[in-house]
């Protein structure tokens, strides 16, 4: 029987695992309510009793964590609440200190975030004392997201089509910024990294958010400078985007060099999964695919049920999958459509059609 982390790796390789691997993606609610009521003392605790493949994350924590101009805001000077949605919480920003920016003069006299800012001699301890029983994932870079934060997302999208070199400019400084801290960690780790996150949110539920004109642009150029810099420290690349994301697929695969794809919500527009694995089925991974806007949340068991075996039907090997929720599980989400998830996943991950 495989470890976890042989799971991911032998998918990343091209080989064939014991069994489709899972993955779990979860707010903090919907966590810690499992483990009060399976009895399990942390995640990880958690992973085991549902035999979830899991990921270890390894970071380096902060030693500042205010900002020059505002000592309640985080680093990048964006301050956030909690919001109540009657079933959980959800952060949102509150405030963007880059709003008023006219000139990249004002972007470049921002104060930005320090890579040194970090407790590195725990991150070389925490390197030391990682298992190695889990793939470990390390480093991120979602550059528009927090670009977004820092402008208002109105102002940040009007920025790609009227401010362009705001938008490179502010852009870069996120990039510099990533691409020191994820190189320093990189290199710290010692070959103990397996997955870097790489993300940005190029679709909404009918289309992308974004021109591939301005993807091109805006996008690709840094994430392939990301990604590369994790290949040279052996490290492979795991991509989120949400939603209709279809027609941006290609270039990620080609320029940014893609290797796992996440959420895969098959029921935006051109996120089929039968067409998803017709054209890419032999160059990326397949991540996530079960529904949480509809089947986890509001459906039976039963309906989750069948949408897993649908999933280890349509990404059968050759195809490679790794079966988790598409995005993170609501706190609406029933325990026993959770629980029928992973039991289907186990149970018809070797053995069905769909199985690896």
């Amino acid at each position: 029987m495989m470890t976890p982390r042989e799971r991911w790796l032998a998918l990343l390789a091209g080989e064939k695992p014991d069994r489709v691997p899972t993955d779990y993606w979860a707010t903090g609610e919907v966590t810690r309510r499992l483990c009060s009521e399976l009895g399990c003392s942390d995640k990880f605790a958690l992973y085991d009793k549902l035999e979830i493949d899991g990921l270890r994350q390894l970071d380096a924590r902060l030693t500042v964590t205010g900002h020059p101009s505002d000592p309640e805001a985080n680093i990048w000077g964006v301050r956030s609440r909690q919001v109540d949605y009657g079933t959980g919480h959800y952060s949102e920003s509150v405030s963007h200190p880059l709003a008023d920016a006219a000139t990249v003069a004002d972007i470049e006299a921002f104060a930005w975030p320090d890579p040194d800012h970090h407790d590195w001699d725990a991150f070389k301890r925490d390197v030391k004392t990682l298992p190695r029983d889990r793939a470990v994932r390390c480093g991120g870079y979602e550059p528009f997201l927090l670009y977004c934060k820092l402008r208002g997302m109105e102002q940040a999208m009007m920025d790609l089509l009227v401010e362009p070199e705001i938008a490179h400019a502010g852009l870069q400084h996120i990039f510099d910024y990533h691409y020191t801290r994820n190189g320093r960690m990189w290199e710290l780790a010692d070959g103990k990294v397996d997955i870097a996150y790489i993300a940005e949110d190029l679709g909404g539920q009918g289309s992308l958010l974004m021109g591939m004109d301005a993807i091109r642009e805006f996008i690709l150029p840094n994430q392939k400078r990301m990604a590369d810099l994790a290949r040279q420290h052996g490290i492979h690349i795991f991509y989120h985007t949400d939603g209709s994301a279809r027609d941006a697929i290609p270039e990620l695969l080609d320029v940014t060099g893609i290797e796992i794809l996440n959420p895969i919500q098959w029921r935006c527009p051109g996120m089929e999964r039968e067409g998803l694995v017709r054209d890419f089925g032999d160059r990326v991974i397949f991540h996530g695919a079960v529904d949480n806007q509809q089947t986890l949340p509001f459906g039976t068991p039963a309906d989750v049920e069948a949408e897993v075996i649908d999933n280890l039907r349509i990404f059968a090997w050759p195809a490679r999958y790794i079966c988790a929720p598409c995005h993170n599980l609501q706190a609406n989400t029933p325990t026993e459509n959770i629980l029928a998830l992973y039991r289907t996943a186990r149970a018809h991950g070797v053995t069905s059609p769909g199985g690896a």
